[in-house]
């Protein structure tokens, strides 16, 4: 017992975990040395303060358990209040290592409240600007990172999976290695419960690091069909994935030869240009609206779930003719109205260009390869397709625009599915889409003229085997229990084209996958550091 301390942040939780340390010491002795011997130890109780009363983020723990033979106990509530199974935990050897294991509270940046903030500064201002994008549990491992510099340690947290997703690598990550340490064992995603009154219900993550971390390391994972596996390997990033410390961050260039891709239109008009299906049917036939300036309006939920939505398009050269239009002209008044309300003034400068939406992307005659921003991590591929010219994309998706169809084929590919799961953020498990994070820096081999060519034969494929099963919508062909057998083999073929111009064959699993598309992006990031890039930019603003 007298190897265990802890740091717990209210009174009555560190009572009962000193009072579990002493029973448990006691059921030890009653075991190991008869029950006289044990009651003889254990009454009357020892007063020894094994479990510290406060902050865990503010104290510093070489002077709740220095570098001589004790360890750490680390003892935090969760989101909800309740401390029982919230337990860091610190053991050491006699050969003076300590061992830390906890599960801090669960806060992202956007939820956690002023006096947590603050604990990130105390810990992260002089280290990064970037720190208040930081989950809660940053300052947890960062902790445990400096006190790993002064003892050796080995220190283990069950955390929020978005401090091993997307730009919080790039922030906590670097800082942590920076240190010296390295992952030494990880559990990918998986769903979180607890026995408390509220339970937290997130998906978690368990990182251990270690500044001596050797060369035996291990990933556990469960498959889809509920397998456990472990892998070892001789390296961990910070993805959880083996292989080298490889960090991606956002690009707004290309490391590929392939398309850009971009936002698309957000109205910020307050709904004035948007219109539900039969509002654009009435203004067409009951207002004289011509039909050109209806347009349909394609979110998210639109094209995933088949949902419709029209929205008013006006091009600059139009704007005098539609304005013309009575019924036309009083929702441009609402927008303008609605504009000039807003406390920001690039939003009221957009009041003078009532007519259009506040941010455009495209012309409104494009062929569109259109890909949702948030979608569900259930369905083996990511939900992209194309939309015929006249289409509007809404900012809730990202789109290429006029690009060749072969680069469908890449975004629709399991290799780009395993890549943004990897490196973007996601919303609890969703994933969550970005161009300059997942499409800006997918790794794609030099392509041929046949091999594009080959991927355009296979995104048709895909567009057919489709059609095949009309009015079915994405939500309806790509859930996972029912996905038509036409459709599966068309995408069958499309990782299979895919992959052999990468490695001249299937991969085996997505961790194979990983591997080669991390080893690539090292590869072509670092050959794109030779040569200055050129960045074009689609769309205006008012």
């Amino acid at each position: 017992m007298t190897n265990f301390r802890g740091i717990e942040l209210r009174e009555f939780p560190a009572e009962i975990a000193r009072l579990a340390l002493i029973i448990a010491e006691f059921q030890c002795d009653v075991l190991y040395r008869g029950q006289k011997d044990a009651l003889a130890e254990f009454l009357p109780l020892d007063a020894q303060n094994w479990i510290v009363c406060g902050n865990a983020l503010r104290l510093d723990w070489l002077s709740i358990c220095p570098p001589t033979g004790t360890a750490v106990k680390v003892v935090a509530d969760d989101l909800f209040g309740t401390a029982l199974d919230q337990t860091e935990i610190d053991f050491e050897n006699e050969g003076g290592e300590t061992y830390i294991c906890g599960n801090p509270p669960y806060r992202g940046s956007q939820w956690q409240t002023d006096e947590q903030k603050d604990d990130l500064h105390a810990i992260f201002a002089d280290r990064t600007k970037n720190w208040k994008s930081l989950d809660y549990v940053s300052g947890w491992l960062m902790k445990a990172a400096d006190y790993g510099t002064r003892t050796p340690t080995v220190s283990a947290f069950v955390a929020t999976n978005s401090i091993c997703q997307g730009r919080q690598v790039e922030t906590l990550w670097s800082l942590i290695f920076s240190s010296g340490h390295q992952i030494v064992f990880a559990h990918t995603s998986f769903k979180w419960a607890n026995l408390a009154s509220k339970n937290a219900g997130v998906t978690v993550v368990i990182v251990g690091i270690s500044g001596n971390p050797g060369n035996d390391r291990r990933v556990f994972s469960e498959t889809s069909d509920g397998d456990f596996v472990v892998r070892s390997t001789d390296h961990i990033n910070a993805y959880l994935v083996p292989g080298p410390n490889v960090i991606v961050g956002p690009r707004t260039t290309k490391i590929s030869e392939i398309d850009e891709m971009t936002f698309g239109n957000m109205p910020n008009d307050g709904g004035g240009l948007l219109l539900a299906p039969e509002e654009a049917l009435s203004a067409i036939r009951q207002h004289s609206v011509p039909s050109k300036f209806i347009r349909p309006f394609v979110g998210s939920q639109e094209y995933i779930r088949g949902q419709e939505r029209r929205c008013i398009w006006v091009e600059d050269a139009n704007c005098e003719e539609a304005a013309a239009i009575e019924w036309l002209a009083a929702r441009f008044d609402s927008v303008r109205e609605k504009r000039q309300k807003s406390d920001r003034a690039t939003t009221r400068a957009l009041a003078s260009f009532s007519y259009r939406f506040g941010e455009v992307r495209q012309c409104g005659d494009e062929q569109i390869v259109v890909i949702p921003g948030v979608s569900s991590e259930g369905r083996p591929y990511l939900p992209v397709g194309l939309l015929p010219a006249g289409s509007i994309v809404s900012n809730k998706n990202f789109a290429l625009y006029d690009a060749p169809l072969w680069n469908m084929a890449i975004i629709a590919s399991r290799l780009h599915w395993v890549w943004i799961g990897t490196v973007c953020v996601r919303l609890e498990m969703r994933f969550s889409y970005s161009n300059t994070l997942g499409w800006n820096t997918f790794p794609v081999p030099l392509l041929t003229d046949q091999n594009k060519a080959d991927l355009t034969a296979c995104a048709e494929g895909i567009l057919l085997a489709r059609e095949t099963h009309f009015p079915a919508t994405i939500a309806d062909l790509y859930d996972p229990d029912n996905m038509p057998e036409n459709l599966r083999r068309a995408h069958e073929r499309n990782d299979e084209v895919l992959e052999r111009i990468y490695i001249g064959r299937r991969f085996k699993n997505d961790t194979e996958r990983l591997e080669k598309l991390f080893d690539l992006y090292t590869k072509m990031t670092a050959a794109a550091k030779a040569k200055p890039a050129t960045k074009v930019t689609r769309g205006k603003k008012a």
